[in-house]
């Protein structure tokens, strides 16, 4: 029984995790280096991340510099931006990029809120089937003898307690970056 619920445990952390990640990828108007992530240049062949190939730094408040370490890739780099769904075109001096990230109007920032809402809600949906699984495996051992019915309840319990855990962490960081978003 420990063991299904130190594996529930991870599972969850890992939804916390990605969770994260996806509001880091979000642009709220600030310049963020994570919005970057998941724009591949083609570098000799191969598909290759932005900050592999180039010092990707926020040198203002809303402006990002990519700085290739090899110059001939920079038109590629700028390329691969403009097809990316990022919404920012960049602008290319010859030696760095830049992005100048627009500030935000209220509308879009409702959206943004919106959107940040559904990926905490789908992620609460992920917690609270990885306790259903849980749940269902733990049914399983009892059905096979390897629980008694005390077991089972005690691990029932302690797999809600645990999803009501992480709930309340994924309302808690949906909260931190909706309140990031609208005071901008």
């Amino acid at each position: 029984m420990k063991e299904q619920l130190k594996k529930a445990e991870e599972r969850m952390n890992r939804r916390i995790d990605h969770l994260c990640t996806e509001y880091s990828e979000i642009r709220a108007g600030r310049a963020n280096p994570a919005v970057l992530d998941r724009v591949k240049v083609d570098y000799y062949g191969s598909p290759t991340p932005v900050n592999q190939l180039a010092a990707v730094s926020v040198t203002e408040a809303r402006t990002l510099t990519i700085q290739p370490w090899d110059a001939s890739i920079l038109r590629a780099i700028e390329k691969a931006i403009q097809k990316s769904d990022i919404g920012i075109n960049p602008q290319n001096d010859g030696k760095v990029i830049r992005m100048i990230f627009p500030p935000l109007t209220e509308d879009r920032r409702k959206e943004i809120v919106k959107d940040v809402q559904k990926i905490a809600e789908d992620s609460k949906v992920q917690v609270r089937n990885v306790r259903r699984d849980t749940i269902e495996k733990l049914k399983a051992m009892k059905k096979s003898g390897e629980l008694t019915e005390d077991d089972l309840k005690q691990g029932e319990k302690k797999a809600q307690e645990l999803t009501d855990k992480f709930v309340k962490k994924i309302e808690k960081i949906c909260a931190d970056k909706q309140k990031e978003i609208l005071e901008m």
